[in-house]
């Protein structure tokens, strides 16, 4: 007793004339309080959104699009939120990439517990890839951040912009600060990417204003890996709508398709690896391989070694040539370091491959991350020439590239077959007319080609189909 007594004591002197630590649920509280304690949020604004990884050049902000509507639903208990909106290209075209289109895109994002989807038009269209980072982000929003936090044993801490309460759902950690007005001003987390690793996901609010008597904030920023992929300004807000969400059975039934993986032979010693939305291009010389482009996920690549194997027993993988740094070609690079390749791309990428690199990859490790291997790299300024046994291959660098200011380009002179990404997807039979700037970026390519007097017959695209050179000159020139 005398124990406890002193014990009792000894935390009223050590509380005297200061006011004790709030513990993490005293600090959540006060902000449900202060900012309303709701089931559901809609907020509506306008803003502009930006593609992650689609910058001109490595350092650069990832480039984006207006929005001209914007309207996200979010129903707490259920899990659920449904995202619509509205964008439009800027005028000026942007540089970078981004899928281009024309006029209005109207885009519906869905999710509901573990599945999401996307609503184009009247049939569902099955998003498993994006079900865990939609979920991830109702906690990331200010009441979605408090709801989630006091059910899964938050800490606390003080940091230097207000209190900082931090928890742990799934695998991924989030921290929100709390300012001294008990409004939830930012809230941060990380997410696997195979070009960055373990990306920061940073969304700050502010601008805090009274929603018919719900606060919410006027202004929200994310950005991703560093850079803004939103910015939204909020001109209303909801509580309590309510969202009925009801899974598509397309949707509950969906499985991932498994990586397929199909060849076509171009010429001696050379193929072209499709199979699905992005491609790979495989060069036999005697002693080695080379392939050209690493796409989108370590998974990729590993099926298009496993082909090029095939195709060609025996051989190392001396080369991967990476035409640009843009995410969704980027992504397998990685793969070929562990395999042991050195890789082949333009100047102004390599010191951003190190960096980028060099980040922690905790939430989804490759093979390079558990064998850590030094990469190589052979970097292209103007022009670099393999030849060797009868193959040659010519890599040029596109300088005057909109797309992206590394761009390089491989030419096969002996069967006259040119290898390019993203500045010319040839069109499907009736397609739509081009996009103007698409169409942009294929008259530059064709123009580039003319002044280089290259004798191309054949396109061999890293999207798209093969195809003859004279659609790409009808494309530029019609």
């Amino acid at each position: 007793m005398t124990n406890k007594l002193c014990f009792a004591l000894a935390v009223l002197v050590s509380c005297a004339g200061m006011a004790c630590s709030p513990n993490a649920r005293s600090v959540l509280q006060s902000a449900t309080q202060a900012m309303g304690d709701v089931t559901s949020i809609q907020y509506s604004g306008t803003g502009r959104l930006s593609a992650l990884g689609q910058s001109h050049t490595p350092d650069a902000e990832w480039p984006a699009t207006l929005v001209t509507a914007y309207t996200r639903t979010i129903d707490y208990s259920s899990r659920s939120a449904r995202e619509e909106l509205t964008r439009v290209e800027q005028t000026p075209p942007i540089r970078g990439g981004g899928a281009a289109f024309a006029g209005e895109q109207r885009q519906v994002n869905l999710v509901s517990g573990d599945f999401a989807w996307n609503q184009p038009g009247e049939a569902p269209q099955p998003a498993l890839a994006a079900a865990g980072e939609r979920q991830l982000q109702i906690w990331l929003t200010p009441h979605g951040f408090l709801k989630a936090a006091l059910e899964n044993n938050p800490t606390i801490s003080q940091g230097p912009e207000g209190t900082v309460v931090s928890f742990t759902t799934g695998r991924f950690k989030v921290n929100g600060t709390i300012d001294g007005q008990n409004m939830v001003t930012k809230t941060e987390t990380w997410i696997p990417n195979p070009v960055l690793g373990d990306m920061w996901v940073e969304t700050t609010y502010s601008a805090y204003a009274d929603f018919n008597g719900v606060k919410f904030p006027a202004t929200i920023v994310q950005k991703q890996g560093g850079y803004t992929v939103m910015d939204l300004a909020v001109t209303s807000a909801q509580a309590n709508v309510g969202l009925a969400l009801s899974v598509p059975d397309a949707v509950r039934s969906a499985t991932a398709p498994p990586i397929n993986v199909r060849s076509q032979k171009l010429g001696d010693g050379l193929w072209w690896i499709g199979g699905g939305s992005h491609h790979s291009v495989l060069a036999e010389y005697p002693e080695y391989l080379v392939i050209i482009e690493a796409p989108q996920t370590e998974a990729r690549s590993l099926a298009v070694i496993a082909e090029a194997k095939n195709l060609a027993p025996n051989k190392p993988i001396r080369y991967l040539i990476n035409t640009h740094h843009h995410f969704d070609h980027s992504g397998g690079v990685r793969t070929y370091v562990a395999e042991g390749a050195t890789i082949i791309t333009s100047e102004i990428n390599r010191a951003f491959y190190e960096r980028a690199w060099s980040a922690p990859r905790t939430l989804q490790p490759d093979s390079l991350s558990q064998n850590p291997r030094t990469p190589e790299f052979l970097t292209v300024q103007d022009k670099h020439v393999l030849s060797e046994g009868g193959q040659s291959l010519e890599i040029y660098h596109r300088d005057d590239d909109n797309h992206n200011a590394g761009m390089l380009m491989v030419y096969f002179p002996q069967v006259r077959v040119l290898v390019e990404a993203d500045d010319f997807t040839p069109p499907a039979a009736n397609a739509p007319p081009m996009p103007p700037r698409a169409r942009g970026f294929a008259v530059a390519l064709y123009q580039h080609i003319q002044r280089l007097g290259l004798n191309v017959t054949t396109i061999a695209p890293l999207h798209g189909a093969v195809a003859p050179f004279a659609t790409l000159r009808r494309a530029a020139t019609t």
